[in-house]
């Protein structure tokens, strides 16, 4: 990852006020980055963005992916250079209970999103950020690699797999290798594993399940003990995205495509060890209790296959996830101290750009 790239480079975000867009706007942030994010308020409450003062720093606009006018407004008056598109309706037991609001957002956004690039002037980068469960979960103990099919057994899997074939689809229409000295936007999509880190509310997701259980003194309820999922820190991902739009800018279509950015193999375990992992940290004698009640169905073991990013960006994860969980725990831990948050992200990221120069 190249520092000095992102200083002054115009960079929209949309979906910034969620947990990744958080970690990232302070991110890029810190590199000197003219920010601009496009999303509807906070998704949770508390939420990272409001705790770390996320918005004082970048232009911070409050609007909808499925407003398509105002999106267009809003790309014409800042004319961002990259785009990096993360507003989603992000949860999988959610999508069951709302599905049209899960299709609308995360495959008419993401049309909405490509739309307003075709018809922009000075976008140069476009990379959408959808999901590992994009892909037909086979339930198999290989890992996938990004020319596997398309799929998703529940709404929101579907739609992530739906964006990625919209995104495909208006990469070899309106942005193709051929005529790329005509329009001169590289466009790429990125599938992460299980994302984790401190600032992450969102319900029914482990890690926040487990830490509020936690502060609260109360044992966890854990749905699936035995499903095994791509666990990695929330900054491992943002920085394969980043080091991704440092590529298509400096070499266009060669880099576009897909991108998978997961953990080190080791580093898939089981739900049921990472709630161990972390109850043993939290200590008081903490512990973990099944949840016997009745779920809609979740995926039991998915694997990403990172080679392409490895070879071809030379990135490779940093943090392996024992550390990922102490470090969690240290932040949650700041949070029920009332401590300034801002700071405390801030410093972990500080903390993983150290271990990036060894």
């Amino acid at each position: 990852m190249n520092n000095k790239f992102w200083e002054s480079k115009k960079v929209l975000i949309t979906g910034h006020t969620g947990f990744k867009g958080s970690w990232l706007s302070l991110w890029l942030q810190k590199q000197g980055a003219c920010i601009v994010g496009y999303s509807l308020p906070p998704p949770t409450e508390p939420s990272l963005f409001e705790l770390a003062n996320v918005a004082n720093g970048m232009t911070s606009i409050t609007g909808d992916i499925r407003d398509l006018e105002h999106l267009q407004t809003v790309i014409a008056e800042h004319k961002p250079e990259i785009i990096i598109h993360m507003a989603a309706q992000s949860l999988v037991r959610y999508s069951y209970n709302n599905p049209v609001e899960t299709y609308s957002t995360n495959v008419m956004g993401t049309v909405n999103v490509l739309e307003a690039v075709k018809q922009s002037d000075g976008v140069r980068v476009l990379i959408n950020i959808t999901s590992d469960k994009c892909y037909e979960n086979r339930e198999w103990i290989w890992c996938y690699r990004e020319n596997e099919p398309m799929g998703g057994h529940d709404p929101y899997s579907s739609s992530k797999g739906c964006a990625e074939l919209v995104t495909s689809a208006y990469r070899r229409s309106y942005f193709s290798d051929n005529n790329f000295s005509g329009h001169r936007v590289s466009v790429a999509t990125t599938r992460a594993g299980n994302v984790v880190g401190g600032g992450d509310w969102a319900p029914d997701r482990l890690i926040p399940d487990i830490m509020n259980a936690l502060m609260e003194n109360r044992p966890p309820l854990i749905r699936y003990p035995n499903a095994i999922r791509p666990w990695q820190h929330v900054l491992e991902p943002l920085r394969g995205y980043l080091r991704l739009a440092e590529e298509l800018w400096e070499h266009g279509s060669k880099c576009a495509g897909a991108w998978n950015f997961g953990p080190n193999d080791e580093d898939s375990r089981p739900v049921s060890w990472i709630a161990d992992y972390l109850t043993r940290l939290w200590g008081k004698d903490a512990r973990w209790e099944t949840d016997m009640d009745q779920h809609p169905h979740e995926a039991t073991h998915l694997k990403l296959d990172c080679s392409k990013a490895k070879s071809l960006l030379r990135w490779s994860p940093k943090l392996d996830l024992a550390t990922t969980l102490e470090w969690i725990v240290k932040w949650y831990r700041a949070y029920h101290q009332r401590k300034n948050m801002r700071k405390i992200t801030e410093a972990e990221i500080s903390r993983y750009e150290n271990m990036l120069q060894r």
